[in-house]
């Protein structure tokens, strides 16, 4: 696995693991982190967005 997608997939764990509290416990960790309607909390979102796409070729890889 290339290192962009090592990258990409644990931005990918944080972003679930951000839904996950949002869907238990209607609790946002990345806004409580960096407030709302902040830049940062946008360019987070976005990194998270990029990196799923990123990471759908893992979808097809063969690692047998």
């Amino acid at each position: 696995m290339q290192t962009l997608q090592k990258v990409a997939l644990a931005l990918i764990i944080i972003g679930a693991i951000n839904w996950g509290l949002i869907g238990l416990f209607d609790f946002n960790l990345v806004e409580t982190l960096f407030g709302t309607d902040n830049v940062i909390t946008k360019i987070v979102y976005v990194l998270v967005g990029i990196s799923g796409i990123i990471d759908i070729s893992l979808l097809f890889n063969n690692y047998e």
